[in-house]
């Protein structure tokens, strides 16, 4: 048979060990604002002087702000001054200027976690679609002088001559050379029968030999073959973007700057109309209208959903080629099968025995 790898790189006890370490930061920092507002409320002499507050409250901000806040620094190297990093580092770093530390860890602390659970979810499925890549074989055995040696897929060249073993999965795409033979085609199309293929047909990759071994010689490289192509497909479908998606970034674009405008405006407008002014009292007014108003939830939300959907399309061995043909399956309402093993499994099995002139009771009393 030919070998298998994990395609992900790296083995699952890593990748939880790895997933593990990612929520460290956000525990460290919740321990942190938690001690910290007991401290304020049960023994506050502890904060004195005031710099020993700032700096408990500035340890507990970092594990989660750091990431944040240099984030942000880039989005704006790179020109793209009102991202949601923007917005989260300069309410939170405005809470801190106004001594409100608390409540800067706390909302960094949310979104942080916010960001962990939607890492968690996109990690999801793509484990689920990188599943789908253990039906392509990594190793092909190419005949030399007559025997056969096994060698990466990715290094067999166009115009080697493979041999497919009984139950082994075809490695590329080629055209056959031995006689007729019988190859399982469904996990390319669907078909439950399995299909013969001819002298000099052509054979594609992810189909299985069936029922006798037989010598193909290769047509295209590893990385073109026909089932390469719908793996690639589906691991890059969340770049087809859906109409909903291009809007939710167009008005991000737009949203973005006028929310900063307009806490900029809560804060010197009442200046002119307001007796007495207290600046920090409309600094943490703005800095709350900043928090509400990011527009994070919405502007990952909805990519999130669309990749979401398509892991869970693959975790159940559905294949969509990108978030937009999402859209175009809520407005189905009728869909055409041509072939018997596409709903089914194309096995049959008995659903249900009526046993002519005696009862159902009966028979089974006799069994």
């Amino acid at each position: 048979m030919s070998a298998h790898h994990d395609h992900a790189g790296t083995p699952a006890k890593e990748q939880s060990v790895s997933a593990w370490r990612s929520y460290l930061p956000a525990l460290a920092s919740f321990v942190l604002l938690i001690g910290g507002i007991a401290i304020d409320q049960l023994a506050p002499q502890f904060f004195q002087p005031e710099w020993k507050r700032f700096a408990w409250y500035l340890a507990a901000y970092l594990p989660v702000g750091l990431p944040v806040l240099f984030k942000a620094i880039k989005a704006i190297a790179k020109g793209d001054v009102f991202s949601e990093f923007f917005l989260m580092s300069l309410a939170t770093v405005g809470a801190f200027f106004i001594k409100e530390y608390p409540e800067g860890v706390a909302v960094m602390l949310f979104y942080a976690v916010g960001e962990l659970f939607q890492d968690a979810a996109v990690d999801r499925a793509k484990r689920n679609i990188q599943a789908l890549l253990d039906v392509r074989p990594d190793a092909a055995n190419v005949m030399r002088d007559g025997v056969p040696v096994e060698t990466p897929a990715a290094e067999v060249k166009v115009g080697d001559t493979i041999r497919i073993r009984v139950g082994d999965r075809v490695p590329l795409d080629g055209k056959l050379i031995s006689d007729k033979a019988s190859f399982d085609t469904a996990a390319l199309n669907g078909e439950s029968v399995p299909r013969i293929i001819v002298k000099e047909a052509p054979v594609l990759a992810g189909m299985i030999a069936a029922d006798k071994v037989v010598d193909m010689e290769v047509t295209k490289p590893f990385g073109e073959s026909s089932l390469a192509r719908i793996l690639d497909l589906v691991q890059n479908a969340a770049k087809s973007k859906s109409p909903t998606e291009l809007f939710i970034r167009r008005f991000a674009r737009i949203y973005t700057p006028i929310v900063v405008a307009l806490a900029v405006g809560i804060v010197l407008v009442p200046m002119l109309i307001v007796e007495p002014y207290v600046f920090n009292t409309w600094l943490y007014r703005a800095l709350i209208f900043l928090v509400i108003s990011c527009p994070c939830a919405l502007v990952i939300s909805i990519p999130l959903g669309y990749f979401g959907g398509i892991g869970a399309a693959s975790r159940k061995g559905i294949l969509l080629k990108g978030g937009n043909y999402l859209d175009v399956l809520t407005k189905l309402n009728t869909i055409v099968m041509d072939k018997t093993g596409t709903l089914t499994e194309g096995v049959f099995a008995v659903q249900e025995v009526k046993p002519a002139g005696a009862s159902p009771k009966a028979v089974c009393s006799a069994w």
